[in-house]
């Protein structure tokens, strides 16, 4: 646990002495309009009305998920390819999204090589929906063993069995989920959830990293 804090300490500070400029993120236009149902929810975040501030990264930083390979916990999605995650359509429109069975599934990303991992950016369906149990983890293998790292968790029942998260419950909408990873050092990118307020499915329509290759 030490040596963790004292990687993660030394990453901070030599991402804190870097040049920092806006993630090139390039949103999609809004999906389909309107507040989602049974908002009866706990532990739910308030949503924002205002535009989310930059994501400030290194300079060279770039969506390195972008054709990589992804695999999952189901191997042959509902509906779509998992090659979907990661082809750079970020267009939330029906058809456009991966869906997975009932239950906690997750879709884990091999970027090929160990990479400098900022931020993690995901969309999960073209509706304003909230997905349960999201977790995202980075680690150095692809069994999720070494490095293991967990970035966020609102997972409060613990489904996924990485522990209770204290993180909150949020309604996806067109700018995705941004998870900080704080330039850790990983080369696989993976995350759960477990079905959402409107059904017992899980989908995705897009996963961007944002890193650039580890020294």
């Amino acid at each position: 646990m030490r040596t963790t804090l004292l990687i993660l300490a030394l990453s901070t500070a030599s991402l804190s002495a870097q040049k920092l400029v806006p993630a090139p993120i390039e949103l999609p236009k809004p999906g389909t309009e309107g507040t989602p149902s049974n908002l009866n929810i706990p532990n739910l975040e308030k949503l924002s009305t205002k535009p989310r501030a930059p994501f400030l990264v290194p300079e060279g930083v770039t969506n390195v998920a972008l054709g990589k390979s992804v695999t999952s916990s189901e191997k042959d999605p509902i509906v779509g390819n998992l090659g979907m995650i990661t082809d750079g359509d970020t267009e939330l429109v029906e058809g456009n999204n991966v869906e997975l069975g009932p239950g906690a599934q997750w879709v884990a990303i091999d970027l090929g090589a160990p990479h400098e991992v900022y931020g993690i950016l995901f969309w999960h369906t073209f509706q304003p929906r909230v997905y349960f149990s999201v977790v995202v983890q980075t680690a150095d293998d692809a069994r999720f063993t070494q490095n293991l790292q967990t970035w966020f968790n609102n997972d409060s029942d613990n489904k996924t069995g990485h522990g209770a998260g204290k993180n909150l419950n949020y309604i996806d909408t067109y700018e995705g989920k941004l998870v900080d990873a704080k330039g850790v050092r990983a080369r696989y990118v993976r995350l759960y959830s477990n079905g959402n307020n409107a059904n017992k499915l899980n989908h995705y329509v897009e996963v961007e990293i944002f890193g650039k290759a580890a020294k």
